[in-house]
């Protein structure tokens, strides 16, 4: 069954218990979103998790273009979150280019990788009609890329994935304690930041925290919240505090 539309247009729920209500119903649909963290923050488990929650609740197909984890080990780490792949079927679609890497790195040219992964893109949006892509990982694709012209080069990326007409959630690195969330102006480019973070609270607890930096076409909250994960059920709470 498809969900409810919310007064400020439709929107893609990030199904974390809490969260969606912090900006007005979730993720405006078509907006394209950078969910970034440091290392260890969840952020492919998150990502994730909107694909299958989406796929189970709402009927609404993904992509997940993983560009490093292999698919096997992708769906082992989710299934041990409890997010079993044949609950949601052909609704998300997982294309593995690391081992398209593995096998052909050495035969292809650098800029070869951004055609391919738009085309993988562009076929299964004509094939499979799919209304979320994921992209794991936004820095990955980068490197294999060589961007000559960085800024330039990525603003017709993002310029291409909207054009699709999906909401894009692109999956990136940042290091502890920065503030930008890319080298390139992706943080500038994109129309929303959902920033996945660890924070010591005392000499014995490390929290996962989540905050929504920026999100157009929405009102949102710009709090920190705890990001809390218990046998797969994702949600947010009032941070705690030392």
């Amino acid at each position: 069954m498809k969900g409810k539309e919310t007064p400020g247009g439709p929107r893609i729920k990030t199904y974390i218990e809490g969260l969606d209500e912090k900006m007005e119903g979730g993720i405006p649909t078509g907006n394209l979103v950078l969910m970034a963290g440091e290392a260890g923050t969840m952020k492919s488990s998150v990502t994730y998790h909107m694909a299958y929650n989406n796929a189970i609740k709402e009927n609404k197909k993904t992509l997940y273009i993983t560009m490093e984890q292999s698919r096997q080990s992708l769906i082992r780490n989710m299934e041990g979150l409890g997010m079993r792949i044949e609950n949601v079927g052909d609704k998300v679609s997982i294309v593995d280019i690391g081992l398209l890497r593995k096998n052909l790195g050495k035969e292809l040219q650098t800029n070869s990788w951004l055609e391919i992964v738009k085309m993988y893109a562009q076929n299964m949006k004509d094939s499979n009609g799919y209304e979320i892509l994921i992209l794991d990982s936004l820095p990955v694709l980068e490197t294999l890329s060589e961007f000559k012209n960085p800024r330039a080069d990525l603003f017709q990326f993002y310029e291409w994935l909207r054009e699709l007409g999906v909401t894009s959630l692109l999956v990136t690195e940042v290091k502890g304690g920065e503030t930008g969330f890319g080298s390139k102006g992706e943080d500038y480019l994109a129309d929303g930041i959902i920033h996945l973070m660890m924070a010591k609270v005392n000499e014995e607890t490390v929290q996962r925290r989540l905050r929504i930096v920026k999100m157009r076409s929405t009102n949102h909250s710009t709090n920190l919240f705890s990001l809390i994960v218990d046998k797969g059920n994702f949600r947010v709470a009032r941070v705690i505090s030392t």
